[in-house]
């Protein structure tokens, strides 16, 4: 269930960051120049580049994590196979420094372990479950594709509207659209809905004030 709610988060937040990575790219291109053509190729590129990188990070990092659970795992099987009541007896410990008495700690670990050792005890120890391992391609391949479903939003609030409406068009649907991610995002934490939109809405505004700002000097200065 955490695995999931995790990866649930991880979606939504990549959609919030192909949002404003997007949306900042499209619009700062749109203010050094109304042409459809290098607005377009730069939300393009910016799309995919993102997506892919977001996909590399989150394989790196989830493989990085399996490999430590691997390895944890392996040493808790080689130790269990070398001293396995030992092992009890060390959970048994380790219950009772989490509050339970020592009796109460004594019959959990047997309790625990009955069935299936080595499951009960990177649980224990490592709050690792052997039935909940994350695939690091299933995250690439979540974070790819939740990157761009919410780079398309900027896509089109950039390219649909006519010249003069895009840039406000496009502030107006990437503010939206990041307060909602927000919101969600703390939903599924726990924390404020409220708090977490104004912070990523307030982040958002100065991302593409900036990059707004950044491409209509480029633009007015005939640098571009």
């Amino acid at each position: 269930m955490e695995q999931r709610l995790n990866a649930l988060r991880a979606g939504v937040l990549g959609a919030n960051d192909g949002i404003v990575s997007v949306a900042a790219v499209v619009v700062g291109v749109a203010g050094a120049t109304t042409q459809t053509g290098p607005i377009a190729t730069a939300g393009l590129a910016a799309a995919l580049g993102g997506a892919v990188s977001m996909a590399l990070g989150e394989y790196v990092s989830v493989s990085s994590q399996r490999d430590s659970e691997r390895h944890l795992v392996t040493r808790e099987r080689r130790a269990l196979a070398a001293d396995p009541q030992g092992q009890v007896d060390s959970l048994a410990r380790l219950y009772e420094t989490r509050g339970l008495t020592p009796r109460t700690a004594r019959a959990v670990a047997v309790e625990a372990t009955a069935v299936d050792p080595l499951a009960a005890v990177v649980r224990a120890r490592h709050n690792i479950d052997l039935e909940d391992v994350v695939s690091p391609w299933h995250a690439a391949f979540a974070s790819f594709g939740s990157f761009v479903v919410g780079a398309v939003l900027p896509l089109l609030a950039i390219l649909l509207p006519p010249p003069e409406a895009r840039v406000p068009v496009t502030f107006a649907a990437t503010l939206l659209a990041l307060a909602l991610t927000g919101a969600v995002a703390a939903g599924i934490g726990g924390g404020s809905r409220r708090h977490a939109a104004l912070r990523v809405v307030a982040g958002g505004a100065l991302a593409l004030a900036v990059t707004y700002l950044v491409g209509f000097l480029l633009g007015t200065s005939g640098v571009v």
